[in-house]
């Protein structure tokens, strides 16, 4: 039978004071405030999936309110009675915000941030100025995983087609 658990208050999260080692405070259901030496509290929830221990991190104290973490149990409970994973679905939608913010824009614009100091100036100018104007209006705004051979090979076609072979030119 688990153990009764007193719930948490928010006066009780306030008056709670960091220690040598961490410490939990726990709310019931496995979800619990852990205190770090330096102070910071933070929302965890342990849950058993698969036969094995797993937790959850929601956030911390007092970004995420005492009702906020209750909620976010109970829609991890609701998930954990389906017999999925919230870890998992947490992991992949963190996964998917990553996908979608890696843009082709955002990646070619990290890679010319890289090269920028082996290039001469005049060459950095250029291949940025092509990048604005030959490819950024085009796939710039994809996310990298989603763009496809087709997807530059249009690109390639509608510089060729304008005459602009020098710029195709690789080497």
């Amino acid at each position: 039978m688990p153990k009764r658990v007193k719930t948490l208050s928010d006066a009780a999260i306030n008056k709670a004071k960091p220690k040598d080692k961490e410490h939990h405070l726990y709310d019931g259901d496995g979800l619990y405030i852990a205190i770090t030496p330096t102070g910071g509290k933070l929302w965890r929830m342990k849950y058993y999936f698969e036969g094995k221990e797993r937790r959850i991190h929601f956030g911390s104290y007092p970004e995420i309110s005492l009702a906020d973490a209750r909620q976010r149990r109970f829609e991890a409970r609701q998930l954990l009675v389906k017999g999925i994973d919230p870890g998992a679905v947490k992991k992949a939608m963190k996964e998917a915000r990553n996908a979608d913010a890696e843009t082709f824009e955002v990646i070619a614009h990290e890679w010319h941030q890289k090269y920028i100091n082996e290039w001469t100036s005049g060459h950095a100018v250029t291949i940025m100025s092509r990048l604005n104007r030959d490819i950024f209006p085009y796939i710039g705004s994809m996310p990298i995983l989603n763009i496809k051979a087709a997807d530059v090979l249009k690109v390639l076609r509608r510089v060729e087609s304008r005459g602009a072979l020098d710029t195709l030119k690789v080497g």
